[in-house]
């Protein structure tokens, strides 16, 4: 297995999915305050306020997790190499 295939795909599909999700939060906000509420028990994402969705905070949130996942993706290869030894 190349060492950058699982870190390179999983960045891809993050950025696939921020993205639409970004698109989606802008399209219907309160279904995802909904889904969020559901997803995280216990914390009041009705008191939140939406914020409005910035080019800036969209390539932030883009790169960071992007850059996250590809992290998230090589460090996993390598364990997993070492567990496959």
């Amino acid at each position: 297995m190349k060492q950058y295939v699982v870190p390179n795909a999983l960045a891809v599909t993050t950025a696939i999915i921020y993205a639409a999700c970004r698109i989606l939060v802008g399209i219907f906000p309160d279904a995802f305050f909904t889904i969020a509420q559901s997803w995280f028990h216990g914390i009041g994402f009705n008191k939140l306020s939406a914020e409005s969705l910035t080019m800036s905070s969209l390539l932030l949130g883009l790169i960071s997790s992007t850059i996250t996942a590809w992290v998230v993706g090589y460090i996993f290869i390598k364990v997993y190499k070492e567990f496959t030894k």
